[in-house]
């Protein structure tokens, strides 16, 4: 099976929910011995342009550049047709489109033959970062997915519910996954940031405002403890929004900020938090919640459907939106370390077998190796359907 993926940024990264989905899924594949190749996206301007698909190899996987404008809301668009016009002369047997944007582009494989599946990570339409014709566009991007995807994989049964109920159309659930980490200290941390085991309450993710993170500078400022609150995370296209968060956050010495974070240093973060908070008020399936539980975090989460349905009953959860609810929670946990405790002991294995990115590898090569054999057995109907009239003609 030879696949194409189409969405995401730039893989390998931790650049948002999506890159990490592609990579995971993308590693495995390839070590099953599939042909895997990702298009990701170069953002820069015309003159500093790269050569359009020049490419390199990562862990297996064939990666192509495609160079796109670097305009908000403009390079999604851009890199999505450009990739599938690449695309269209790899001769795949699946392109698999990540995200509402790109899969605007999904009608064009469906033309040539070449079966196509879409992951919905989100409403991205939703999301307040986005003017009108770029929320006008990921929604024709959902409903180009509801119209032409052979397949549509989305996370959350909240997204399936709104699929069958807006479009009538059938979708897969294949939630997102995580791996077993490995605990660590706090050298980088302590030595980059002075943060201390237990110390602090870390908020991970992109800075954007959908996060909510708004709403939890202003209810922890309210939080009368000495524990500081770290707030790890980059710009998306959000610049102006960054630097609002930080003047709400001035005057409080307990709140950092310590931008974008990787590797060692965001293993430490995890790994050492007393609290892991998500006040989102949108999401598709947060991929840094189920890390944060994977390293036995306890965490307290905005009650959406989408945190609701990963956090069960092993953490908390306080009224979306309601900065009230979230500062009576952040306080009550500060003052019972018990509860966090207790909260972080019913983190099991059974986290690992419910979200094991080697399954959903597996369900998703089923879900393509489905739709390929529904186009054989058309083409073999219609075989069939040719010879009878050519008998009947004789």
């Amino acid at each position: 099976m030879k696949i194409a993926m189409i969405g995401q940024k730039e893989v390998p990264s931790r650049m948002g929910g999506v890159e990490v989905a592609v990579g995971a899924l993308a590693v495995r594949m390839a070590a099953r011995g599939y042909e895997v190749t990702l298009y990701n996206r170069h953002r820069c301007s015309f003159r500093k342009r790269k050569k359009t698909g020049k490419c390199r190899k990562y862990k297996g996987v064939l990666i192509r550049e495609v160079w796109v404008p670097d305009i908000t809301g403009i390079s999604a668009a851009a890199g999505s047709l450009f990739a599938t016009l690449l695309a269209l002369r790899g001769k795949y047997d699946c392109i698999h489109y990540h995200a509402e944007g790109p899969a605007a582009m999904c009608f064009l494989p469906r033309l040539f033959g070449i079966r196509t599946v879409v992951t919905i990570h989100g409403l991205d339409w939703k999301r307040s970062k986005w003017g009108g014709f770029a929320s006008w566009y990921l929604k024709q991007g959902e409903k180009a997915a509801a119209a032409w995807a052979d397949e549509i994989i989305v996370l959350s049964r909240s997204a399936q519910k709104y699929f069958q109920d807006t479009y009538h159309r059938k979708t897969v659930l294949i939630p997102n996954g995580i791996q077993r980490p490995e605990r660590k200290g706090t050298e980088e941390i302590g030595a980059r940031w002075g943060l201390e085991k237990d110390r602090y309450i870390l908020f991970l993710g992109r800075i954007v405002p959908e996060k909510g993170i708004e709403n939890l500078i202003k209810a922890f400022r309210q939080v009368d403890t000495d524990k500081k609150l770290v707030i790890a995370g980059g710009s998306s296209d959000t610049d102006t929004f960054f630097e609002k968060l930080k003047e709400e956050a001035m005057g409080d010495p307990r709140i950092l900020f310590t931008g974008f974070v990787q590797g060692e240093a965001l293993e430490e973060l995890y790994s050492n938090s007393y609290l892991y908070c998500l006040p989102s008020n949108l999401e598709g399936m947060p991929i840094s919640l189920l890390e944060a539980m994977s390293y036995g975090n306890c965490c307290l989460c905005s009650d959406i459907p989408e945190c609701a349905e990963v956090m069960e009953d092993l953490g908390f959860l306080f009224r979306r939106g309601d900065r009230e609810s979230l500062r009576a929670r952040l306080q009550m946990l500060c003052e019972r370390p018990d509860l966090v405790e207790e909260s972080r002991k019913k983190v099991t294995d059974s986290i690992f077998e419910k979200y094991d990115w080697d399954k959903i590898t597996e369900q998703t090569l089923a879900l393509y190796q489905r739709a390929i054999n529904r186009k054989r057995k058309k083409r073999r109907g219609d075989n069939g359907r040719r010879k009878i009239e050519s008998s009947d003609g004789k």
